[in-house]
């Protein structure tokens, strides 16, 4: 920990804490304030413990947090900040340590004094970490001294103890989660964290957050420091695409307080990517702020179109008596942004923090992005000609698209029929349907056969499909590949999404375990993410996994998925390999309906993965990597981790 920075002018002392009582109800319905008791609350344990040290840093404090996994599911977080106040409340009459740690809406953030602005604004942060761990230890060092106190489930077990001197200054929290309340894991996943703590390097700059995971033999550490801040993030967003500008635009104010950063950079692709953030929190429903950034965006490059002949034919047919604009659609085609704001007074609407409500901020950003864009796109004449290039071809792309959309709402959306080639189940219950998305006309034939056919619906695929992360949403609505699966699940695509439309709640993609199955796997998997997200994020999209051998001895079966299940089977039968029949399956049409049924069918015996994206801009980068024009980016990749295929030859 490195030396105090100063400032004379904010007093923090155990009078700054203000308090609202109460912390009891935290172990009884832990939901209630973390948001759920699985890995996505046991990970907001640590979010909260981070955030604290970032408030401190976005206050000038602090700038270097540790964020360590110790071994037996233990994690810890430090900083060199203030240090919590030691000494007695003195209306509480208790340590202001211990007053933050077992109090309810105990804190310094709501005294703005302290903090101007704080991601932890509800005040129930570390108080209710304490409350769900088996145990807590609490290190401040402060004012040339060392403390500590120890809690368990949330009561304070020991005093406030003074261990000695120390040259040091910040605070160490150490805990347990309480393996009866998070009783599904207590285990910390190290690259969900990762996001989070890389997130928040590129929110703050100049800050360091070490990440290690002394988990491991040897222990891995990871440290984030990005000097350039949200461009830096926009270009890391951006990395292997080719790109507009060269460097991201950036735009920087402050209205009554509120401060605002923006940077954004125009790409290859046909995919928005616009990440927004208020005090740090990831704002994933948006709000006010992006509304105002995305007007404001709209508004100029609309401006600048008007005193561009040539592009404006382009959209507006001389004979049409309706003048066409750019949409939002348009200008934010290929866009990546990342849009930054820190306000003293959020407004949240609800209690996940997610979606802004304050109205004066939408006005704040919008102004700022009209005045600085426009100045901006007066500066740089040619660099603007290329970004409304790439938004008039997506105009003139949707207007030519609107009968083709029409007729897919009429086949998608209005109940004009399913494809012919899907075999629909006959319960009509989406909570029960699943759909298998099979490769090839034989599976299909086989999984028909064999399937539970009032639950189990079938729709098999032919032919090369789309590689949508290269293609226009006009192209993607047409193809005769995608154009059954769209059909078929009913939701609609892109902004006409309706996950409550959705006919099935499994939506199975079950394809050979060959190089050929994993890219027909990889080109559904892009669609969906590209076009159909929420498929993803709410847990519909599996991989039927088929075995790959049958051992048989006489009548007795046993299918197994690798080499190694396959050598175990062998010498669970324990006669000579001779009388053994061991079949290798090269396809799923190598199965009879039987078969399929009892290997990868049947609810009861079936193995499935569920895809999940715990980190959805590391699977963005992912996705443009692989699937994007540019080859060196994918060499890269695939050299990187080679060690980790498996290859089948």
């Amino acid at each position: 920990m490195s030396d105090p920075q100063t400032n004379d002018l904010d007093q923090y002392s155990a009078s700054s804490i203000t308090v609202l009582k109460g912390l009891e109800a935290v172990r009884v319905r832990p939901g209630m304030y973390i948001g759920s008791t699985g890995p996505n609350g046991l990970h907001h344990l640590v979010y909260e413990v981070v955030d604290n040290s970032i408030d401190e840093a976005m206050a000038g404090f602090c700038d270097r947090i540790t964020v360590a996994l110790e071994r037996d599911d233990i994690c810890r977080v430090e900083d060199n900040g203030r240090g919590i106040p030691v000494d007695m409340h003195p209306t509480e009459h208790v340590s202001a340590l211990e007053l933050v740690l077992t109090r309810l809406h105990a804190g310094g953030k709501f005294d703005k004094s302290n903090y101007k602005v704080s991601g932890g604004l509800h005040g129930v942060g570390v108080s209710c970490v304490n409350a769900l761990s088996t145990w807590m230890e609490a290190f401040v060092y402060r004012d040339g001294k060392a403390y500590e106190q120890k809690y368990a489930e949330g009561k304070p077990k020991t005093k406030v103890e003074c261990l000695g001197d120390t040259g040091l200054h910040g605070t160490k929290i150490r805990w347990k989660a309480d393996a009866t309340i998070f009783k599904e894991t207590t285990t910390y996943d190290f690259d969900v964290l990762a996001h989070r703590l890389r997130e928040l390097a590129f929110l703050n700059p100049g800050i360091t957050i070490v990440f290690r995971d002394e988990r491991l033999e040897k222990p891995k550490e990871v440290e984030y420091r990005f000097e350039g801040g949200i461009r830096h993030f926009t270009t890391f967003l951006n990395e292997g695409k080719a790109v507009i500008p060269a460097e991201p635009i950036y735009i920087s104010g402050e209205n009554e307080g509120v401060q605002i950063e923006v940077a954004l950079q125009w790409n290859d692709s046909y995919n928005e990517s616009i990440y927004a953030y208020v005090n740090d929190i990831n704002t994933k429903e948006g709000g006010t702020h992006l509304d105002g950034f995305k007007i404001g965006l709209t508004v100029v490059m609309n401006k600048f179109l008007e005193t561009r002949e040539k592009l404006l034919k382009r959209i507006n047919d001389k004979d049409s008596k309706v003048s066409e604009k750019l949409t939002g659609e348009d200008v934010r085609s290929g866009l990546t942004a990342v849009l930054s704001v820190k306000v003293p007074e959020p407004q949240f609407e609800g209690q996940t923090k997610t979606k802004l409500g304050n109205s004066e901020v939408r006005g704040y950003v919008d102004s700022l992005v009209k005045e600085k864009l426009t100045l901006w796109c007066e500066q740089n004449p040619q660099l603007v000609d290329k970004i409304l290039e790439k938004a008039v071809g997506e105009a003139a792309a949707r207007i030519a698209a609107r009968k083709a959309k029409d007729s897919a709402r009429r086949k998608t959306g209005l109940g004009f029929g399913l494809p012919a080639k899907l075999a629909d189940c006959s319960l009509k219950d989406p909570s029960q349907c699943e759909v298998y998305i099979v490769e090839g006309d034989s599976a299909g034939g086989s999984a028909k056969k064999g399937r539970d056919s009032k639950t189990q619906a079938i729709l098999p695929l032919w032919g090369k499909m789309l590689n949508v992360e290269k293609s226009r949403v006009d192209k993607v609505i047409n193809n005769d590949k995608l154009e059954p699966v769209i059909a078929s699940l009913g939701t609609g695509i892109g902004k006409d999404f309706d996950i409550s439309k959705l006919r099935y709640h499994k939506v199975i993609i079950m394809a050979d375990a060959d190089v050929d199955g994993s890219h027909i796997r990889t080109l559904l998997l892009t669609f969906f993410f590209r076009y159909m997200p929420q498929l993803i994020e709410d847990g519909y999209v599996y991989l039927a996994m088929p075995p790959l051998f049958k051992v048989q001895y006489g009548k007795q079966i046993k299918y197994v998925y690798d080499d190694n299940e396959k050598a175990a089977a062998i010498a669970e039968f324990g006669v000579p390999a001779e009388k053994l029949k061991v079949q290798r399956y090269k396809g799923l049409g190598e199965m009879d309906g039987t078969q399929l049924w009892e290997t990868t069918m049947d609810p009861s015996v079936r193995k499935m993965m569920k895809v999940t994206i715990p980190d959805a801009i590391a699977a963005d980068r992912i996705f443009s990597t692989c699937m994007g024009e540019e080859v060196e980016p994918r060499r890269r990749f695939i050299e990187e981790n080679a060690i980790y295929a498996n290859l089948d030859v």
